[in-house]
């Protein structure tokens, strides 16, 4: 990349890529918005820094050396460090930006600490002030503000050149001031007495008291407030960044539940590799007990597997020679083969990670508006500040009462809580839900479940088990191809049906396999497939034109049914089994009937989203008989029945306009549409990816009790940032208003504004607790 051509012109003539960049010295919100603005400064470059996360989300044309060069040189220019994250599969290093930032503060909080107590034991207690002890205060004081906090020093100069003033501005002037002050009492006042005398003081005299408890003059020192103020922040600072590794460690401890190493049979040997070494089509073995290495197809065994670590299902799940298994779940029991068919990035537990790790790079809305608030808050305080001044210095009893008054507001205003009530909240939450089995795809979707009143549920597989079996086959009077009847019908109809994901499709097939001792790929091969949304499939299968789905499928090719078959039809449908007609060469060759059983726990979480206040509908492609046992089955009361994929959509839109703020929840192909169409899409993680991208939700166990979990989930944690956002309003609202009538003494305001930010951190923090509804 030439130096004149920036990531955004790149961008302009390829498509976007997205990169990910970890920030390291940022001190508060304020930080991550200058960053955010030098990189959308690139044209075309699209970028969100999140403090609580501490990076960079960008949007730019390729993921090249070059581009990312480019990207942390300009992060490097606003006096920040940048580099590419770990990968999450990986420990995170000791030189990335967070870990350096963390031992950085630990290290200077430690040598401030021991070195401030004494400041404050002298100036706190008056038996303890012996001769010269004011000038070993200053030496002990200088080291602490001007090294220990020399990061709040170094911000608030690289703001000011950059034109803005952050929490750092605050911070720096108000400890700089306190020790300034108090150096020039010393070496032009009467401060600089060995002899000196000092009294605590946790109040300045109110302007309106009567006589002056203070000369005029300076006489007074503050190295206890500059010392114990620089403390205070690191000590919040410290504790912050702790408690947000914290909050992101339930991601980064469920990956580590990963397999290190693999038995990989090569050539008949078992070869022992790390699983990071894996390749796609490598045959590795599981024994009891071990975990599976990564995403994979079993090719010999059975046995059962343990889901938990990924779903949250405790009761694990039989698998068998051609089943699919998924990496870091548990082999229960018996031994397997698995031929690897996703690694590394491409496995289904580290794309789970990538969306946990996106929505937490996202912002609500409620925190952009806490993000302009902060904008235009320290330049008010500023304000606020120097009016408090000189209203002291003209009706107040000395100088020195105004300077303290007007230094509390300063360090008492800092907006820090008010850039982490919502990140911390949205880091722990869905940290939280990714341990459930739950993803929540960002911050906009809690926002979202906030005024869901409707929950739409799809039939098949989201309320049934979605493990559809044949349960009888019937042909046509008078046909037959090679006298072949029955075993003919189920081989034309399952080698068309396994071009398709439908439950329905995938009971045809699998009866057809069992029944003809066919075994995958064995099966007639399939030309011309076509998929009819709603109506079924059609194609070409040995030669022959085959069709299979709805009667409506077949009228549209003048294909008409029987009275015996349809007599069939109607006695199938009213028992809440499903019929499947199956057409061969423009001719009605029989009918499938399949069956579904109800989920063990649809009941029961119809129970609780009704608890939750919701009402729910379901919404099938099915016929009105099968509908409706299954809704009086699990106590829904409002039944679409007969709705193709476009129905669904309308569907969808008909109850918005009624009003209502719906959620649908479904698993399948021709739930896309109606997901999208939705106010918040659930999908089920059993069901196909189609379904699962066009979700804001995805519960990845087939349990519809996850749904009411993953709603309750979302709505507690939008109540955690709403309750962060009212404190963290409400202490500044509350506390400069004392700070400026001198009610408190610097020292307990920078106290008291840790305390806010270690108070929200730590109501965020209280989602780790979250158990379900």
């Amino acid at each position: 990349m030439s130096a004149a051509e920036t990531p955004a012109e790149l961008a302009s003539t390829t498509h976007a890529a997205h990169i990910d960049l970890e920030i390291g010295g940022m001190t508060c919100a304020a930080c991550a918005q200058r960053i955010e603005r030098r990189l959308n400064k690139l044209d075309g470059v699209s970028a969100t820094v999140n403090y609580a996360t501490e990076k960079a989300a960008v949007q730019v044309a390729d993921h090249s050396e070059a581009v990312v060069a480019e990207l942390i040189a300009a992060v490097e220019k606003t006096g920040y460090r940048a580099q590419e994250p770990v990968p999450l599969t990986e420990e995170p290093s000791a030189a990335s930006p967070a870990a350096r930032d963390l031992a950085g503060l630990r290290r200077r909080l430690l040598i401030s600490a021991v070195l401030t107590l004494p400041v404050v034991l002298l100036a706190m207690i008056p038996a303890l002030q012996f001769p010269w002890w004011n000038w070993v205060s200053l030496a002990l004081t200088l080291p602490v503000v001007l090294w220990a906090g020399w990061p709040f020093h170094r911000a608030a100069v690289l703001n000011a050149r950059a034109g803005a003033a952050t929490m750092d501005t605050l911070i720096s002037l108000g400890t700089l001031a306190a020790l300034l002050f108090s150096l020039y009492a010393m070496l032009f006042g009467a401060a600089g007495d060995p002899r000196l005398r000092h009294d605590f003081v946790f109040f300045a005299e109110p302007p309106w008291a009567s006589g002056a408890a203070h000369a005029m003059g300076a006489t007074n020192i503050y190295f206890e407030v500059a010392a114990a103020v620089t403390v205070f922040l690191l000590l919040g600072r410290y504790f912050e960044k702790r408690s947000k590794s914290q909050a992101g460690q339930a991601l980064r401890s469920l990956l580590n539940m990963g397999a290190k190493e693999v038995a990989v049979l090569r050539e008949g040997t078992e070869v022992l590799i790390p699983v990071r070494e894996l390749a796609v089509g490598d045959e590795f073995i599981v024994r009891p007990g071990e975990k599976i290495a990564t995403d994979g197809t079993v090719v010999t065994g059975a046995s059962a597997v343990d889901m938990s670590m990924l779903t949250g299902e405790s009761v694990p799940v039989e698998v068998a020679e051609g089943d699919s298994v998924t990496g870091a779940t548990m082999n229960s029991s018996g031994r397997l083969v698995v031929r690897a068919s996703r690694v590394g990035a491409d496995t289904q537990l580290a794309q789970m990670a990538r969306l946990v790790e996106q929505a937490q790079s996202g912002k609500a809305e409620v925190q952009r508006m806490a993000d302009r608030v902060s904008g235009i808050f320290v330049p008010i305080v500023l304000v606020i500040a120097l009016v408090t001044l000189l209203v002291w210095l003209i009706l107040g009893p000395s100088a020195e009462s105004a300077f303290t008054a007007a230094v509390a507001v300063l360090i008492i205003a800092c907006p820090c809580a008010l850039g982490l009530a919502t990140p911390t909240a949205l880091l722990v939450g869905t940290g939280r839900g990714a341990q459930l089995g739950i993803l929540i795809r960002g911050p906009e979707v809690l926002e979202a479940s906030r005024g869901i009143d409707t929950v739409v549920l799809d039939k098949t597989g989201t309320v049934t088990t979605g493990a559809m079996k044949l349960a009888a086959m019937h042909s046509a009077r008078g046909w037959s191809l090679r006298n072949a009847g029955d075993d003919e019908l189920l081989c034309l109809a399952g080698a068309l049906e396994s071009a398709s994901e439908h439950p329905i499709a995938r009971a045809v097939t699998n009866a057809a396999r069992e029944t003809l001792g066919s075994v995958a790929g064995k099966l007639p091969g399939v030309s011309d497939f076509s998929n009819h949304q709603g109506y079924g499939v059609s194609g070409i299968v040995s030669g022959h034109t085959v069709m299979v789905g709805r009667r409506e499928l077949l009228r549209q090719q003048g294909i008409e049914v029987p009275d015996d078959l349809a007599g069939l039809l109607a006695q199938a449908e009213s028992q809440g089994s499903t019929p499947v007609l199956v057409a061969v060469d423009g001719g009605l060759a029989g009918v499938l009937i399949v069956s579904d059983a109800v989920k063990e726990t649809s009941a029961e979480a119809i129970a609780r989203l009704g608890g939750m206040g919701l009402s729910t509908v379901l919404l099938t492609g099915d016929n009105s008989g099968a509908a409706h046992r299954v809704a009086a089955e699990v106590g829904i009361e409002e039944v679409i029945a007969e709705a193709l994929p476009k129905d669904k959509v309308a569907a969808i839109r008909a109850l918005q306009q009624q009003g209502r703020t719906v959620a649908m929840v479904g698993d399948g192909v021709n739930d896309a549409a109606a997901l999208a169409q939705a106010d918040l899409g659930i999908a089920m993680g059993t069901g196909t990816d189609v379904a699962i991208n066009a979700a804001g939700i995805t519960v990845m166990r087939g349990d519809l009790r996850a749904v009411a979990d993953s709603l309750a989930l979302s709505r507690r944690t939008l109540r955690v940032i709403r309750s962060n956002l009212f404190w963290a309003f409400g202490y500044n609202v509350a506390a400069i208003p004392l700070a400026a009538l001198g009610l408190l003494n610097p020292m307990l305001a920078g106290a008291a504004m840790v305390f806010s930010s270690l108070s929200v951190v730590g109501n965020s923090l209280r989602l780790r607790g979250f158990k379900g509804v």
